[in-house]
């Protein structure tokens, strides 16, 4: 991915990031959230921008580090296809 320090996210990413300061969002600095929301609010031109704009692979790779309970379920099975992951992250439960 280029790095660019001016790079802004477009527009069509702010009724998904609706409880985020939307102009201080930084591409690179918040990349998390914003694949998050991408995966668990967006559409087909959310997951293609952020796949064009940190590529495949690594969002492949961080979906596979965060919680699986992060990634909501009924996106979960498409996820899986589209990124090709086998096993998700499961967080460990304690007893205690």
């Amino acid at each position: 991915m280029k790095k660019d320090k001016n790079r802004k996210l477009p527009l069509f990413f702010k009724p998904i990031l609706w409880s985020y300061d939307f102009n201080s969002i930084d591409v690179e600095e918040d990349k998390r959230v914003i694949i998050i929301n991408a995966i668990n609010y967006g559409d087909l031109k959310h997951w293609r921008w952020i796949v064009k704009n940190y590529g495949k692979k690594n969002v492949k790779e961080m979906l596979m580090k965060i919680p699986f309970t992060e990634i909501r379920a009924r996106v979960a099975p498409l996820v899986s296809i589209i990124f090709s992951i086998n096993k998700f992250n499961h967080a460990i439960r304690s007893n205690t």
